[in-house]
């Protein structure tokens, strides 16, 4: 299993967790530092698209592991778990097993 972690005690706002994000997750530098475009890096965890540095085989999972998860904002926590169930589902949609487990701690 794939594993990206991140570090909840220093992302005080969105702004931060994109930061953190691009840097651990590896998106191209064309990303735009939005919700959106966060689910559409991840939902190409299995293609040829360089959307991270990860690229997962068949059955793989990236695990996102998000140390001092209490210390992030609520409402930034819940959207995250909202979209990686979101992101699951896309691949279930697409006959795929799903690619993301989200580990908070």
């Amino acid at each position: 299993m794939a594993i990206a972690t991140l570090n909840g005690a220093v992302i005080g706002d969105e702004a931060a967790f994109h930061a953190a994000c691009q840097a651990e997750l590896g998106f191209p530098a064309s990303y735009t530092s939005s919700i959106d475009a966060w689910v559409d890096c991840l939902s190409y965890l299995r293609d040829d698209d360089n959307m991270t540095k990860f690229r997962l085989k068949p059955n793989e999972v990236l695990e996102i592991v998000i140390t001092d998860s209490k210390k992030m904002p609520q409402d930034l926590l819940e959207e995250v778990s909202f979209c990686v169930g979101g992101i699951n589902e896309r691949y279930e949609d697409y006959g795929e097993k799903p690619a993301l487990k989200l580990t908070l701690r």
